[in-house]
């Protein structure tokens, strides 16, 4: 069992309360219009103005369950269980998990 704000390897997301965060602290979601293992997000444009993605660096790497996606702009975003995660602008401080649910297609992003 992961314990509060244990880091998950090859990846920059952390565990707290069961949900996974950004190295801000801030919750991560999923989009249940992302097709897993796709290699893509469909969230761009205005979407992603809204659920800011969780970018991939240059020269980062992933394993196990992290993976990184290519954005339609071209650049690079994490991905768990092959689903690109977000975050929600909505949200103001670690521990919001306001996106949950949004619209029946958000969800808290779970290790």
């Amino acid at each position: 069992m992961l314990t509060a704000c244990a880091t998950v390897a090859s990846a920059p997301v952390n565990v707290s309360d069961g949900v996974l965060v950004g190295p801000n602290g801030m919750t991560l979601y999923t989009f249940d219009k992302d097709v897993a293992g796709s290699g893509k997000s469909v969230c761009n444009g205005p979407c992603a103005t809204n659920w800011p993605p969780l970018m991939a660096a240059q020269g980062e790497s992933a394993s196990g369950d992290f993976s990184i996606v290519t954005r339609d702009d071209g650049s690079k975003q994490w991905a768990v269980k092959g689903k690109p995660v977000y975050y929600w602008v909505k949200d103001s401080k670690p521990g919001d998990k306001t996106g949950d649910g949004f619209n029946g297609i958000w969800q808290v992003a779970k290790p």
